[in-house]
């Protein structure tokens, strides 16, 4: 049975990723990128579906023991466990090195002090748990093999087939080590070269130690502030400059429920926002690559802007249910794909533009198709901001009018007005300021009520949404308008749980609401770190900061959110770790240190 969503650590060389449970049981791994089949999908099923265990030797009608204690080392994405077993302590160090060559997960087994019998356990099951492959022996290594795939498995110690799993029973005394790598190649291809775990662990632990030097901040925050950047680093795809939102599938925002969803592409309004706390803290490479991944994605269809894309740029992303695989927990059913690709949010135009005049105003190297594809998304909104649409949080029932939507149609327009300003760009400047001013008037006449003092989620509705927090932080509003602090306190009012954290929007529990699906959801912790933000921006410091402090005591342990916190049930849950709570974090503690707004 899979761990519980914070039991997991998360390893990855910015091509894929891997969730390691502090059973040392890798549950989740997709070769050879973040959106390929799974080859340990056990997260979403059991055992049968695919994982790798490597831990001490338990019986075999007990639970697989815990660690004792776990860490990254140092700043980097090197993961570090040891238990304390009655025969002495073992520690095992899991790691991806960056790509170069045949991707690579690499485990190697340390003693510390007596003598420790180990046990790895390696079933690989392609096409997402579905499919046992061919394992064989091949000069030596064990090799498996289904369809366009293989994995190789490459270990001293000896190993042995049994129910179609791959076993090796060994022991480790103090100082020795043994290592374990798999590496995926395409199965018509030579075997990949044999790996050197001692030099690769030494290379990760370099690229890790260099990049993080790059950081700008130093606030008292930086230790959930690094962490969260490395966490970033690792859901980038390295070749294209692609951000996965998650490296995860279908993890559940309601244990037992249905809403689960894919969420290993690169959302628009996620990069967008990602790219922004990276330009923020010192990272312009990475805010270049995303910049020319945008550029490459929608280059010659910007008028069919998607919300989200492949790594690549791919633009199908079709939506599909694995009906063999149970769901974590239960939680069915597990889909890949995701078919909100094609749906219109029109607030996804506000996060492009506001992203690229960033990149403008930090002095990243000009770009002049960034600048056109600018002045075609304003042409675009021109004609369509005052349709509905499907909103930020991609409701699949029927279109609004969302006011976030219109308010992040201003930020584009005012961020393009902006660019011409500066001389960088040509356009019908006194016609676009004409359009600010009507989406502006028509976001205060329309979406606000003025009987309860406060915006809504859509014109003519009387529920609130977490994402009119954004209002003061794009400057569609100053921070000290009544209207602001009024959409404040009543989100604090209406959305807030008891543990004071923040709701997206009302769900409908077993009925059908406003995002057309049944059940409830957790506190949506961006949203929370939004209302964090908020409450320094209206000088509301000390409570700012508390919540803030409350949020980061909502890590694992090794620093890692991710998408929701069910406050019921005392745990995280959603896709995982998820950009679009790390994101806000890092936003949040540059806003509370620029404030002075800490403790100690």
């Amino acid at each position: 049975m899979a761990g519980r969503i914070e039991d997991y650590a998360l390893i990855g060389d910015m091509q894929t990723a891997a969730l390691v449970c502090r059973d040392g049981t890798v549950d989740w791994l997709c070769l050879p990128r973040f959106d390929s089949h799974a080859v340990f999908a056990g997260l979403l099923g059991n055992e049968e579906h695919g994982f790798w265990r490597l831990g001490p030797a338990h019986a075999a009608d007990a639970a697989p023991p815990t660690a004792s204690r776990r860490a990254y080392r140092g700043d980097s994405l090197v993961l570090e466990s040891e238990w304390d077993t009655p025969r002495g302590t073992v520690r095992v160090t899991d790691f991806m090195p960056p790509r170069d060559g045949a991707p690579q997960l690499i485990r190697i087994v340390e003693g510390v002090s007596g003598r420790v019998p180990m046990r790895s356990a390696l079933r690989m099951r392609f096409s997402y748990g579905r499919v046992v492959p061919w394992v064989h022996k091949h000069e030596g290594r064990t090799v498996a093999v289904a369809g366009p795939d293989s994995v190789w498995f490459d270990t001293a110690a000896e190993t042995y087939g049994k129910s179609l799993t791959t076993y090796a029973d060994f022991t480790v005394a103090p100082g020795e080590k043994i290592a374990f790598t798999i590496s995926w190649q395409p199965s018509h291809k030579e075997p990949p070269s044999l790996p050197e775990p001692e030099q690769s662990l030494e290379a990760t632990e370099e690229f890790w130690r260099e990049w993080v030097e790059h950081c700008t901040y130093h606030g008292p925050y930086r230790e959930a502030v690094i962490r969260s950047l490395i966490t970033l680093k690792a859901l980038t795809y390295a070749p294209t400059g692609g951000i996965v939102a998650a490296p995860t599938t279908s993890l559940p925002e309601h244990i037992g429920g249905v809403r689960n969803w894919d969420y290993r592409y690169t959302w628009l309004r996620d990069a967008a926002i990602t790219l922004s706390s990276l330009l923020r803290t010192g990272y312009r490479e990475e805010a270049r690559a995303w910049r020319e991944w945008l550029l490459r994605a929608v280059a010659g269809d910007p008028e069919n802007l998607q919300i989200m894309y492949g790594i690549a740029g791919e633009r199908e992303l079709g939506e599909a249910e694995l009906d063999w695989l149970p769901g974590y927990e239960d939680s069915a059913p597990v889909r890949v794909g995701n078919g909100a690709a094609h749906q219109l949010q029109l607030d996804v135009y506000g996060e492009v533009t506001e992203a690229l005049h960033l990149a403008h105003m930090t002095g990243l190297a000009r770009n002049d198709y960034a600048s056109l594809l600018q002045l075609k998304l304003i042409r675009y909104l021109e004609d369509h901001w005052d349709e509905p649409d499907e909103g930020i949080w991609e409701v699949r029932g029927p279109r609004r009018h969302f006011v976030h939507s219109k308010v992040m149609a201003w930020v584009a327009v005012d961020r393009t007005i902006k660019l011409i300003e500066s001389g960088d760009a040509d356009g019908p400047l006194e016609k676009w300021r004409e359009l600010r001013d009507d989406i502006h008037r028509d976001v205060c006449e329309r979406g606000y009520d003025k009987e309860r003092n406060t915006f809504t989620q859509s014109y003519g509705s009387k529920e609130l949404d977490a994402s009119l927090l954004l209002i003061p932080q794009v400057g569609f509003l100053p921070p000290d308008d009544k209207r602001v602090i009024g959409t404040i306190e009543a989100i604090q009012r209406e959305l807030s749980t008891p543990d004071g954290f923040i709701l997206r929007y009302p769900t409908s529990g077993e009925d059908e609401g406003v995002d057309g699906l049944p059940g409830d959801e957790g506190a949506f912790l961006a949203c929370s770190f939004w209302m964090a933000d908020d409450l320094a921006m209206i000088g509301r410091v000390d409570e700012a900061r508390k919540l803030f402090e409350k949020l980061l005591a909502l890590r694992n342990d090794l620093g890692l959110l991710a998408e929701e916190w069910d406050p019921r049930l005392k745990r995280q849950v959603g896709n995982f770790p998820q950009a679009f709570s790390h994101v806000p974090l890092i936003d949040t503690a540059l806003r509370l240190t620029a404030s002075g707004a800490y403790g100690g």
